[in-house]
């Protein structure tokens, strides 16, 4: 039994796969986190680029927002 111990002691071949185990739960852990600040951010983009392309004038039409009334008078 003492000899099975010390054997089990000086394999390590279990070793390695417990290293990329680890470091692989640390790339899933970091990808993860990364893709929900990025999501946020581009979310946060995407919105700020409709209401900014809503609110343009092409050809000298009026914006779509303001469609009924005069940006000038707000008549």
């Amino acid at each position: 039994m003492l000899k099975f111990i010390k054997n089990f002691r000086k394999d390590e071949a279990g070793a390695v796969t417990v290293d990329w185990v680890v470091l692989t739960a640390a790339v899933v852990g970091l990808s993860a986190a990364a893709y929900t600040s990025i999501k946020d951010g581009a979310t946060t983009l995407t919105g700020n680029v409709k209401n900014y392309m809503t609110e343009q004038n092409v050809g000298g039409a009026p914006a779509a927002a303001d469609s009924s009334t005069d940006s000038t008078t707000g008549n």
